[in-house]
This record gives C-alpha cells, structure tokens and sequence, in this order.
C-alpha cells in the first residue's frame, strides 16, 4: 500500500499551484458525473461538508444517509436527497449506499451522551460497517475524520476507537482512502458540552498563539475534504493532520 502525506511546502510554490488548479480540477471531476454519500451530516463536521458541496457542485448526486429527515437550512441544492435508515440493521438499506462512488463519513458521538458501549458502537461499529457496505456496492474513495490522537494500542477509549477505525479502514483497499485526522474542532455546536467548552476556554491562549497545532475550525475539515476529493494522487492512502487541514483550507480560500 502507498501512502501519500500532504506536506506543506514553507516557500508556498506548492500552495500557489494548487490554489490555480482548484476550480479546474472541480470542473474536471464535475464532468465525471459521480454520486457520492455522506453519513454523519447532522454533526459539525458533516455539515460544513454539505455546505462545501454545495458551493463547489462536484457531483451529480450527494446523499445524506441518516437517522431521521432533518431540515436543511438554507437548501443545499437539487443534487442533495436525504435516506433514513436503522444504523442497527445497517445491512437491510445497502440501497441506500449504492451507486455512490466516494463516501464520506463524519459520524461520531461521546461517552458523555452514548456511554461507554454507545460511543463504541457509533464512532466504531457503525463507521466500519458502512464502509465494508460501501465498498460492496461500488464505493471507490471513502473519506472519514478521525482525530489528530488515534492510536489503536492506546489504553484512552476515544484515542483507541479512533485508532481501531483507522486501522481497520486501511485493510479493506478502497481504491483510495483520506483519512483526516483534526484535534480540538472549533464551532458553535447545537448541542453543548460542557467539558468541551472548559477545555476550550483554557486552552484559548495557546490557540491564538498556534492556531495550526491543537486545534481546526470545522469548516476548514469539510473544505478540505472536498478539495482532496478532486485532487488527483500517486497512492490509495492519503492521511491529513491538523496543520495539514489548515494548510489545505487557506490553499482553496486563496483563489476567491
């Protein structure tokens, strides 16, 4: 398996191609006419995926695969059209993945809200399970976030499980995979957490001082998902850390 890492070019020569490229290349993969599906587009990172699809109308078709039909505000696009399914019974609604040639995936929840045995089963059973299916039905390019800490060896239930989908992703050879690994998301959650919000709070003079090091906005991660999506690569493993993604995101704003 190649493994490709994005590095960061300090002279910029690399940020100033790509940022020429960009709109080119969306209009190349935009001519392919492919499908793609999103699970996890109800959480942050998921919806400024949605938002960053929209803007750039790289495929013919996105679908939202989810728990229940959710008011989306303001409407996406035509393209967009959302599937509820029973993550439980994932494998009665393979109709629902099929026919999508890229998956994203930016599901998760906490051990806050789910317990122990629910966080696993989200951000582990339901992420693995969706893309062995994806990949079943076609699925060519899978993309999920995990986090910039993943380590399957890690004795921390959230670094382990991260880690553990890492992993297991790597041995079912999509043709090719993106992992994005971001730390600390910065947004305005619809939900709060309070531990997140300490955190947040304490760590707000390092971040002002190294934006790039432990934390990401989540807009930077949809943006940066879309612009590997339509970038073309030597390898069928692309893996992204927090610098990466907010290299990545300037990169794309520079062109407007």
């Amino acid at each position: 398996m190649t493994i490709i890492y994005i590095t960061v070019i300090k002279d910029g020569c690399w940020r100033i191609r790509m940022s020429e490229e960009f709109q080119d290349r969306a209009k190349q993969y935009r001519e392919m006419g492919k499908t793609a599906f999103i699970i996890g587009y109800t959480g942050e990172c998921g919806k400024e995926l949605v938002k960053a699809l929209s803007k750039n109308r790289i495929f013919n078709k996105v679908v939202l695969i989810g728990r229940r039909n959710v008011d989306l505000t303001p409407d996406p696009g035509p393209e967009f059209e959302q599937k509820v399914i029973d993550y439980d019974k994932l494998e009665e609604y393979t109709e629902a993945f099929q026919g999508a040639q890229v998956g994203y995936c930016c599901l998760g929840t906490t051990r806050g809200k789910a317990g122990k045995e629910g966080f696993i089963k989200v951000d582990r059973d339901y992420v693995l399970k969706s893309a062995e299916i994806a990949k079943s039905t076609g699925c060519q390019h899978f993309s999920v976030v995990t986090a910039s800490s993943a380590n399957k060896d890690s004795m921390f239930l959230y670094v382990k499980t991260k880690g553990e989908v890492e992993h297991s992703l790597k041995q079912m050879a999509f043709d090719k995979l993106s992992i994005f690994k971001p730390a600390m998301l910065l947004c305005e959650r619809s939900e709060r957490r309070i531990m997140e919000k300490v955190a947040l709070t304490l760590m707000k003079p390092w971040i002002c001082m190294f934006p790039t090091a432990g934390s990401v906005p989540t807009s930077y991660v949809g943006t940066a998902m879309v612009v590997d999506t339509v970038t073309p690569s030597e390898g069928n493993l692309r893996i992204y850390n927090n610098e990466q993604i907010h290299s990545v995101f300037k990169q794309n704003e520079q062109k407007k």
